[in-house]
């Protein structure tokens, strides 16, 4: 039996909740505009919030429609920008650190491979002080253009391997995204966990038919699945 020495894992909605990353950057754009056009804050947040809640596209455009301002494609990139760049107010889930804990007492590697654009991925990091606990971390949009290595791409799962010295045999990887988390095992011998959180990605489907090996609802139930693997 092959013992594992290398855990990876996403980021988010994996160890941070997507929504409130949303949230924090729906603030900090909602100071921003309240600045600038002389409105209350927090009714231009609940404004922001109800729309996403609507639908996530073109969040923005709609606002300033709804708010009767004019503005041009260069005041939405400009929102846009400010929102990825701003600096989040996120944490980890309460489960992580323990696991972290557990994990590096039991001698593992860790590891962070994470899509989504690599500024705004490196404050999500930054905010929670990853690298205080993670031997390696990918940003996979630092390693081509227009997302071309972006999951379900194998590079960043070969370059963690390679960085952290481990065959894929003794990596596992854990996700929450069918769409693109654990397709990796078709191409890699890399086990992969799905992780569910509060309903996320639910609906979609798995890329190409490509499941996970095993499913989790904590990071608690992680120690005990590693030891029978």
């Amino acid at each position: 039996m092959v013992r594992i020495k290398a855990v990876i894992f996403d980021l988010d909605d994996t160890l941070i909740s997507e929504h409130s990353y949303i949230e924090s950057g729906y603030k900090h754009i909602s100071k921003l505009l309240s600045n600038k056009l002389g409105q209350n804050a927090e009714e231009i947040n609940q404004a922001l919030t109800a729309l996403f809640n609507e639908s996530p596209k073109n969040v923005f455009n709609r606002l300033l429609d709804q708010l009767e301002v004019s503005y041009t494609k260069a005041d939405i990139i400009e929102l846009v920008n400010a929102y990825r760049n701003h600096p989040p107010e996120i944490a980890f889930f309460d489960d992580v650190r323990p696991c972290l804990d557990l994990l590096k007492e039991q001698g593992m590697k860790l590891g962070i491979i994470t899509d989504g654009y690599a500024f705004g991925q490196r404050q999500k990091l930054k905010a929670v002080q990853a690298d205080r606990f993670f031997d390696e971390v990918i940003v996979t949009d630092e390693l081509g253009e227009d997302h071309m290595y972006w999951k379900p791409h194998s590079k960043a799962f070969q370059l963690i391997q390679e960085k952290l010295n481990v065959d894929c045999e003794e990596m596992v990887y854990i996700g929450d995204n069918p769409a693109k988390d654990f397709h990796i095992s078709s191409e890699l011998p890399i086990k992969t966990i799905r992780i569910f959180r509060n309903g996320v990605h639910t609906k979609k489907d798995y890329l190409n038919g490509i499941k996970e090996h095993h499913s989790i609802y904590s990071l608690g139930e992680l120690a005990t699945l590693l030891r029978h693997e």
